[in-house]
């Protein structure tokens, strides 16, 4: 549906949900936090929905629009992480566990409120009103299924390392981490290989089917 929009009106209907799918997603992991101990995140002012708080030049910024622009099909970014000081906490790795699943919880949320949105549009039946509304609840779909399914990647420092660091035995758990220095490589090479495609492309195509079934599309 995406393809009959206009380079400007392409940009007008991701920019939010791009915006908050990062943002909110930082926010779960430093609200989680805090509920659990660690008031890093409050006291550095990074409790909020200002997504000039959570900007990233590249990862909320330049990679999302090199993706529109191209047409790629497939929109992720990234905002800063939220700090979160894991010796705060009563049982680190199982809190921290915790506090990884917010982030991707968040965006699983999110989708499901674009999907609401987007029925709203469905059963408006005044187009100059619906076909936003639609448009928006697609994007706002993507976007949140696409960093929820890629964060639950376990492969550091990516949210789901963070969660089996949590189930695994501490030495096994200790030595699987050891790949977090060459986390952001093994992402490149997945990306670039289409390997990452490979991988999410039926995980990514059951949800969407889920949620835009229930956005009646």
């Amino acid at each position: 549906m995406m393809d009959e929009l206009s380079l400007l009106q392409r940009i007008v209907v991701w920019i939010l949900p791009v915006i908050f799918a990062i943002t909110v997603h930082e926010v779960a992991h430093g609200w989680v936090a805090k509920r659990y101990g660690d008031n890093t995140a409050s006291l550095l002012g990074r409790l909020t929905l200002n997504p000039i708080k959570h900007m990233d030049l590249v990862g909320t910024l330049i990679l999302p629009g090199i993706l529109l622009l191209t047409g790629t099909g497939f929109i992720f970014g990234w905002a800063k992480p939220v700090p979160v000081d894991a010796r705060n906490f009563k049982n680190p790795r199982h809190d921290m566990a915790i506090v990884a699943l917010a982030g991707p919880v968040a965006n699983l949320l999110m989708a499901l409120g674009w999907a609401l949105l987007a029925r709203v549009g469905v059963t408006v039946g005044i187009e100059s009103i619906s076909m936003p509304l639609i448009y928006m609840g697609i994007a706002g779909i993507s976007i949140n299924l696409a960093l929820a399914l890629l964060n639950l990647l376990p492969i550091p420092p990516l949210d789901g390392s963070r969660i089996l660091t949590g189930i695994l035995p501490n030495r096994l758990a200790w030595q699987y981490n050891q790949l977090e220095r060459y986390g952001f490589i093994i992402l490149l090479v997945l990306l670039y290989t289409k390997v990452l495609n490979v991988i999410l492309e039926y995980p990514m195509y059951v949800a969407q089917n889920l949620f835009m079934s229930i956005a009646g599309l």
